[in-house]
């Protein structure tokens, strides 16, 4: 059985994410989507949120399960069996950067390859980061999350402001 994880913060979860997910999964006999911790970022939405909504996001994949982690990515990917890694690039900023990593990982845990996918050319532009600061600032998200997640971001953002 060839198990792959998709790592990242998710937060929000994108519909480039998604876009991934769903290409990712047709490759794969399972994609287990690994929301990281990442207690260092200053994160819009709790580990267990992001984690529910990628749940709630990805609930029509039968071969898609979603967990968090803290740690090492290296030792999550070995607790699912997984022997793959599935990154996502979208400039040539992100693949140095993911390049750095994937030889780190190789150092750490040889035998789990990394496997880089290009987002769809609609979300190509598409981040969290961007995603937040534009619901932050009052800016329309809708077309650029799903529907839950979109929900979500504007329920934190507005309590936020209270």
């Amino acid at each position: 059985m060839r198990i792959a994880v998709y790592p990242g913060t998710f937060d929000p979860v994108t519909n480039g994410h998604y876009d991934l997910v769903k290409r990712a999964a047709s490759m794969f006999d399972h994609l287990v989507i690994g929301v990281a911790a990442s207690p260092s970022k200053n994160t819009l939405f709790s580990l267990d949120e992001r984690v529910g909504l990628l749940r709630e996001t990805t609930k029509d994949l039968s071969n898609v399960s979603v967990g968090g982690f803290s740690g090492l990515l290296v030792d999550f990917a070995s607790d699912q069996n997984a022997t793959i890694l599935v990154r996502g690039l979208r400039t040539t900023m992100d693949f140095e950067y993911e390049f750095g990593l994937t030889t780190m990982y190789r150092r750490l845990k040889p035998e789990l390859e990394s496997l880089f996918l290009t987002p769809s050319e609609e979300y190509a532009f598409l981040s969290s980061t961007l995603v937040r600061e534009v619901a932050i600032h009052g800016g329309e998200i809708q077309q650029f999350v799903p529907e839950c997640v979109h929900q979500a971001v504007l329920a934190k953002v507005t309590a936020q402001k209270s």
